[in-house]
């Protein structure tokens, strides 16, 4: 089994509202705090049964950021939201591979 990559770097640049993510191995992360909140992995932004993404983007505001983060494990980022979403886990292996092209259909 192979281990994910650990981030060497992790930021949340609040001015820029992105996230930077420097991996050891890896060109650099960046990626908007909205874009990421939209990616959540958790079962209420995505069908556990069918993979279907079923967060609303209408229900996330275009100013959202963390309001709060700490590691779940040695595997993990936990991201609380201002819009009060609070159940996203997300691992280094998913942070490493972020599926960006289910971006655009829900960006609005």
């Amino acid at each position: 089994m192979t281990l994910s990559p650990v981030p060497k770097n992790l930021k949340a640049i609040r001015e820029q509202q992105v996230f930077e993510i420097e991996w050891p191995t890896a060109p650099l992360t960046r990626i908007a705090f909205r874009d990421l909140r939209l990616l959540c992995p958790c079962a209420a932004c995505v069908d556990e049964f069918t993979g279907e993404r079923i967060v609303n983007p209408a229900m996330v505001p275009a100013d959202v950021a963390p309001s709060a983060m700490k590691y779940s494990g040695n595997y993990a980022l936990k991201i609380s939201w201002t819009d009060g979403h609070d159940t996203g886990i997300y691992t280094w292996d998913y942070l490493s591979k972020l599926p960006l092209d289910q971006l655009e259909p829900l960006r609005s």
